[in-house]
This record gives C-alpha cells, structure tokens and sequence, in this order.
C-alpha cells in the first residue's frame, strides 16, 4: 500500500468503526469493504463503490411490486406505495429534536433524467451497513447477520392511533423496496449518517434483481 514504516495508518469498516484486534472477528468478514485511512476521522479523496451480494428471497422473483394482498379487492395501491416510502422518513425522524421535514416530489422534467419520485426528510440518516441490509429484500429477523443494522435501529413503532405525521401509516409494513418497485423500475438511495462525514448512496434496479 506504499505506507513509510514511520507512518500511522488504521483500519476502518464503512461506518468508520475501527478494526481493532478485539473486534476484528466480530467486523471483519467475507465480503465487507474496508478503509485504510491515516485517521479514523479522514475525509475520503475519492468516492468508493460496493457491490452488494445476497441469496434473494423468493418473494423478490415472483411478488416484487406486487400488491398482492389487497389488488384484488379493486383498490387503487399508489396510496398505499407512497404510505410505504413516506413510513420509512417518518420513523427516520422519530427522535428528531429540531424541525420534522419530509419532502414528496414528483419530478417530471425531462431535462433532469427520467421522471421520478422523491422523498426526502432531515432523519438520522443509514450507515452503509444499514443501507446494504435495506437493500435485501425481506431480510428476515431469523437470517440476519450477527451485526446486522435495521434502518429502523432503536424505533420503537407507536400505539395505534388516527393515521397521522406522529404514527406509522405504513398499512403493512411491507417494507420500501416493493413500494419503490411498484412505483418504478430502480430505487436511489442517498443517506448522511448523523454523526458521520460520509455520505452514502444505494442504486438498486429490477435488472439487478
């Protein structure tokens, strides 16, 4: 790597937690991306790119961005689409103690790429642990890796009360990725970690399914 024997150098996973010889079992495994920085707190030259691998479930071949539940019973699901993807920002934003702000855009111009739609909000924001997890689709709680981080990590979902900005209005907790597919054929995900430099991005597409 061309490092001076005088030069101090660590070891870092993608959420910036150092590798050190007590935890290096713990977060060094097959397939995880590492950094070698000169410091723990470095900020990166250049963008770093993972791919991300996994066994799907079944269910993403045969029911991704269907509503299968309920399509039959003649009700229009893009409501129920957009609950999904707005749930995820209003649980993101739970324990904020400042200003709440989620954004639904719907963006038509061409001349900004192809039509899209956008929800964004000022939440705690995902490692890029926590976005590769999102990013398997229905991960469930009894396959999870040892180390596994939700994007819903310490949420703790309300009582049921009138649908509203301080309750879940996700109807089935089916997860985003089957809104986003219903909705449209990929899904871009850009996140800032709130106690992190770094900003971490998640391109997935029907094609990579």
């Amino acid at each position: 790597f061309g490092i001076a024997t005088d030069e101090n150098f660590v070891i870092t996973t993608t959420s910036r937690k150092e590798i050190t010889e007590d935890n290096f079992s713990e977060l060094v495994q097959d397939g995880v991306t590492l950094y070698l920085l000169q410091s723990v707190d470095q900020m990166l030259l250049l963008a770093t790119k993972e791919r991300i691998d996994f066994l799907p479930h079944y269910d993403t071949l045969v029911k991704s961005g269907m509503y299968e539940y309920y399509a039959s019973e003649g009700q229009n699901p893009l409501p129920f689409a957009l609950a999904e993807l707005i749930d995820n920002s209003l649980s993101a934003t739970a324990r904020n103690t400042g200003i709440r702000s989620i954004q639904i855009k719907l963006l038509f111009d061409d001349s900004q790429g192809k039509p899209a739609v956008a929800v964004i909000d000022n939440g705690r924001g995902m490692t890029s642990k926590q976005l590769n997890n999102w990013a398997v689709y229905r991960l469930s709680k009894f396959t999870r890796q040892g180390d596994f981080e939700s994007d819903h990590s310490g949420y703790v979902r309300p009582l049921p009360v009138p649908r509203s900005l301080n309750s879940d209005i996700s109807y089935f907790g089916v997860g985003g990725k089957q809104a986003v597919f219903f909705v449209g054929q990929s899904a871009r995900m850009i996140s800032k970690p709130a106690n992190s430099q770094d900003v971490h991005e998640l391109v997935l597409s029907k094609e990579d399914f």
